[in-house]
């Protein structure tokens, strides 16, 4: 930063010392020379104006690269102040702020690990990055294609049926029995507000006056680990296989499995050391949260607990309106994108043998629906839905993402595509690792973190599309993994933002292919008595497809 500092004020010196020197070489000649009829000389006025745009064009990108620099530097800094208020820290004054030698950014606003994570009012990043029109030209272009999409669709549809035809059979299909899904979802809401936390009031306020502390609290962190298994763990699934629900409504159950599994230990491991302390310090008052901060946290978009958050003083129902429908946008997109994209595509493959060739072609032809598919996940999730939720609780850290795209390394990557998530890994799976078993071990520490998201995607994964196998966990848990020790932090150059984009289209491309070859040999191949290693064993790689 010096050295480009340095560089720009010897441009701005440069071409502040050119017209000086040219002056002093020449002092009776005036810069815009009149003739004697009095006009002015319009092609040297007209050169000297280009002269000046082209060393102001030179100049502006060091410019604007230093001040956003400081900028960022500035906002960061007072935010990180700020909110060390919260956490006991000193005073903020605009001097403290300033003072550049002794402070200290702290990375991702995390606060030492006895806090925690700090919860600050922002925008999400894209909301303020649709102000800028070269980037709401992007979202505009999205949506043009989807116009194409549609209008292909019909035109198509025209052609070949001689009429109109507007059925969506596929989003009708896909969120089928729609019913068992919204009962099961209210009987897993339902338990995870009562059990854990009536669980945890009964263990805060016997901790104290029990004889037997440690047995009191092993038996109720029995039962809370029956709760998280038993009732979380295998009630939905087996609602899911017994009741044999379409994909899309298989992944509405999962995902909701996994999120409150999530939020009721987070509930418990924040809860839990501020009960200890109580106790060590022989406070008479057990600090036990309200139902209600409990149920606010529930619906919150965050899987980390605080008994209070930052809020926002009003809720914009257009805003909220407005995500939804972008919501409802995406889900559409999808469902042009397989109509047109990739139900064409497996069509024809189903028609061939299992063959390298095939598998070649299915790769590279699934490249451009699987990204597509990425970024509209991303786009309807991450964004749209909870900010949708975000706007209507008030809640004001709307951080759910940062700005992955420009990632250079899968080790950012990981930590900027999905910090909700993020979040939680890193401050119960990661820093209770490094605890437990001191930080020595913090590649050990990475690899279980590694682990635990690999088999938590691939159960997702298995369970929605009603067979085991495991492509995502390959990728995420080998190459991922060493993507992730490869290509780290210490790459900065464009070429490996390149590089990432390269292999997430690679990957995507072979996600979606190999799992919807599976489909497709699952669906035409089925297996009269299928045993234990029928599920397990890729059926597209022998399946014969009949007709």
């Amino acid at each position: 930063m010096v050295g480009e500092e340095m560089s720009l004020r010897n441009r701005l010196s440069k071409s502040s010392g050119k017209p000086e020197e040219k002056d002093q070489g020449n002092p009776t000649k005036e810069s815009l020379e009149a003739p004697s009829n009095g006009r002015l000389d319009i092609k040297h006025l007209v050169a000297k104006k280009i002269q000046l745009t082209a060393e102001a064009e030179e100049l502006k990108p060091f410019f604007m690269k230093e001040v956003s620099t400081h900028f960022d530097d500035f906002v960061t800094n007072l935010i990180e102040k700020s909110a060390s208020l919260d956490n006991g820290g000193c005073a903020l004054t605009s001097f403290s702020v300033l003072e550049g030698q002794n402070n200290h950014r702290a990375k991702d606003l995390r606060a030492p690990p006895e806090h925690g994570k700090i919860f600050v009012v922002r925008r999400s990043l894209l909301d303020e990055l649709f102000e800028v029109d070269h980037i709401r030209t992007i979202y505009h272009m999205f949506i043009a294609l989807l116009i194409l999409f549609i209008l292909s669709t019909l035109v198509v549809d025209y052609i070949d049926e001689g009429r109109l035809v507007l059925e969506f059979s596929l989003i009708s299909y896909a969120f089928g029995r729609f019913p068992v899904v919204i009962w099961t979802w209210c009987t897993m809401f339902l338990c995870t507000l009562s059990l854990p936390y009536f669980l945890f009031q009964h263990w805060a306020r016997g901790y104290g006056r029990s004889s037997h502390p440690v047995v009191h609290s092993l038996f109720h962190g029995l039962l809370f680990m029956v709760f998280q298994i038993g009732v979380l763990g295998f009630g939905p699934t087996y609602v899911v296989l017994a009741y044999t629900l379409p994909p899309a409504s298989r992944c509405i159950v999962i995902f909701e499995q996994i999120r409150l599994i999530m939020k009721a230990h987070s509930f418990v491991r924040e809860n839990v050391p501020r009960v200890l302390n109580s106790a060590k310090e022989k406070s008479g008052a057990v600090p036990i949260p309200t139902v209600n901060q409990y149920l606010y946290f529930l619906f919150a978009p965050t899987l980390i607990y605080r008994d209070n958050y930052p809020r926002t003083p009003t809720v914009r129902w257009s805003y909220v309106a407005m995500q939804f429908a972008q919501v409802s946008g995406c889900l559409f997109y999808v469902y042009y994108i397989f109509e047109r994209l990739c139900a064409p595509l497996f069509r024809n493959i189903k028609q061939e043998p299992f063959s390298a060739r095939v598998l070649v072609l299915c790769v590279f032809n699934s490249i451009l629906p699987g990204v597509l598919i990425l970024l509209l996940t991303f786009f309807a999730f991450l964004h749209c839905w909870l900010n949708a939720f975000a706007e209507m609780l008030r809640f004001g850290d709307r951080m759910f993402y940062k700005d992955w795209w420009n990632s250079t390394s899968y080790a950012n990557y990981y930590r900027t595509w999905n910090v909700v998530v993020h979040d939680w890994l890193y401050y119960y799976a990661y820093k209770d690792f490094l605890w437990f078993f001191t930080k020595r071990f913090r590649s050990a520490a990475m690899l279980a973190v590694f682990a635990v998201s690999a088999v938590v995607h691939e159960y997702a994964l298995a369970v929605c599309l009603s067979f085991f196998y495991p492509v995502l966990f390959v990728l995420f848990m080998f190459f991922g993994m060493a993507f992730n020790f490869i290509v780290n932090d210490s790459r900065k150059r464009p070429i490996w933002n390149v590089m990432m984009w390269t292999s997430l289209f690679a990957g995507n491309g072979v996600i979606l292919c190999f799992y919807s070859q599976e489909w497709y040999a699952r669906q035409h191949c089925p297996l009269k008595n299928p045993t234990f290693l029928d599920y397990i064993r890729p059926r597209s790689w022998t399946c014969r497809y009949v007709f």
